[in-house]
């Protein structure tokens, strides 16, 4: 399937809905819903609920996730928010600030 590409340089604010996946390098203000995966590349901001399948962020990500899978925050991630997953990790280097719920 292919990715819905949010380019660097680029800025959305509102509501995002695909049923593709989703790859941030710029920023998104609102919410973002995907049926399949979500990265949050290095140097993307979110400002934005979360909702997708797994999720993967090397950005900064100001919101609530949910995942129906995993949540795997890299190296140089920053997440203030919200966690609900079945699995979650969290890379040396990278900053959270929020609660985990695993009860999906």
């Amino acid at each position: 399937m292919a990715s819905t590409i949010i380019g660097a340089g680029i800025t959305i604010e509102g509501e995002i809905t695909t049923d593709d996946d989703v790859v941030v390098q710029g920023t998104v203000r609102g919410k973002l819903t995907a049926k399949d995966a979500v990265t949050v590349e290095s140097g993307a901001v979110v400002e934005a609920d979360i909702t997708g399948g797994p999720l993967a962020v090397a950005g900064s990500v100001t919101g609530n996730i949910q995942s129906s899978d995993r949540v795997d925050l890299q190296p140089g991630a920053r997440v203030v928010g919200n966690v609900k997953a079945t699995r979650i990790t969290i890379a040396d280097g990278a900053q959270f600030k929020g609660n985990v719920d695993m009860d999906v």
